[in-house]
């Protein structure tokens, strides 16, 4: 008689995990309204909400005012998920079924390209349709250019279609750069630009509502910092009192005593320089931690900050446990997140957090916690 296969205990902290706050999400949304208390917020849930799960965040977020996604597809999953506010496509529609698309469902496109406005002016759509306009301020990826803005607007304005009146947005560039003289020749040029026009605007982005008074316009369209995370350079989102909505977590699996000069990981990359009570966990780049890490990336075990040694390997990691004696097989060790700021982590790895966030891969085991933040 062939055995029955072993069946796995159902316990998802068994290995690579993460665990999504998702009152922390609601709270960083309260704190962006205590910075912007004018402004409605446009919370932005591209690539998956930056991996968070777009919808999970949507449900989490139902006091914003509306979202923002990058692509029709994304849209379309959120009002199939039975999301209701506001849907901004920021690179609108491609064709014209994605412009059917956008008028069935009621999603807003972003117009920034003048083929656009071709489609436009030459499909019949099912009803009318918010959209916004884009100028191109000065990151010169997506947007009109100021000098072609206001006739592309004109021809805007004349179709049928269109819902006025007409809203505006830009995007800033180095807005997390405090001493860049750019973010206030882009707002200027966009004051410049629009003064003109009655409709409302939105440029401020994360570090832009967070740093720049002009950026604060009638709608502002926060995406990092909605998972507590800052968008500037050497801070992190408790500087800004924002909680990490993300926490990625494994378990230790391994312990072993070593002498020193022993080498560890592929290459021999790191050797020890003492003798090392030398750890394994259950995590690698193969579920979205970061190959790139260098030796020295904390993790916290017990509490206590420990170093990663060695190479980081497609399903494990190694770590220096000298300094942590009583840490036993199956403790559960943070990777970032609550107690270790994702900022941090992304620094030692050359990256950044939005880079970390998206990277986590389908096999990590997902928790949602309801957890109040003190």
């Amino acid at each position: 008689m062939t055995p029955m296969p072993a069946k796995l205990t159902e316990d998802p902290t068994r290995a690579a995990h993460v665990i999504f706050n998702l009152d922390a999400a609601a709270r960083n949304l309260r704190r962006i309204r205590e910075v912007v208390p004018q402004a409605k917020i446009m919370a932005v849930i591209k690539a998956n909400a930056y991996g968070h799960g777009m919808l999970r965040i949507a449900r989490a977020l139902a006091e914003a005012d509306a979202f923002a996604v990058a692509r029709t597809d994304e849209g379309l999953a959120l009002r199939a998920g039975g999301v209701k506010q506001r849907i901004a496509v920021l690179q609108g529609f491609v064709n014209a079924d994605e412009l059917q698309a956008h008028a069935a469902a009621e999603l807003e496109p972003v117009i920034h390209s003048d083929w656009q406005v071709d489609l436009l002016e030459t499909t019949h759509v099912s009803r009318p349709l918010h959209l916004w306009l884009k100028l191109d301020t000065g990151m010169h990826r997506l947007g009109i250019l100021p000098h072609e803005f206001h006739d592309l607007r004109r021809r805007v304005q004349t179709c049928s279609a269109v819902i006025h009146p007409i809203p505006i947005m830009s995007h800033l560039a180095n807005a997390d750069d405090l001493g860049d003289g750019f973010t206030e020749q882009q707002l200027r040029l966009f004051r410049d630009v629009t003064e003109n026009v009655a409709c409302e605007s939105s440029i401020g982005n994360s570090a832009g509502l967070f740093a720049w008074d002009d950026a604060r316009t009638e709608w502002v369209r926060p995406g990092i910092s909605i998972y507590g995370v800052s968008p500037f350079p050497d801070r992190t989102g408790a500087d800004e009192g924002l909680d990490p909505v993300m926490t990625f977590k494994t378990r230790l699996i391994s312990l072993k005593e070593v002498p020193a000069g022993t080498p560890v990981g592929y290459a021999s990359t790191w050797i020890c320089p003492h003798p090392t009570r030398l750890g394994v966990a259950a995590v690698g780049y193969g579920d979205g931690y970061p190959r790139l890490a260098r030796a020295g990336t904390p993790l916290l075990v017990r509490g206590q900050r420990i170093p990663l040694v060695g190479r980081v390997s497609m399903d494990m990691i190694t770590l220096d446990l000298t300094a942590c004696p009583d840490a036993q097989v199956g403790d559960i060790i943070t990777l970032w997140g609550d107690g270790l700021p994702i900022e941090e982590i992304a620094s030692h790895a050359g990256t950044i957090p939005y880079d970390l966030l998206c990277g986590i891969t389908p096999r990590v085991q997902v928790i949602e916690q309801h957890r109040p933040v003190e």
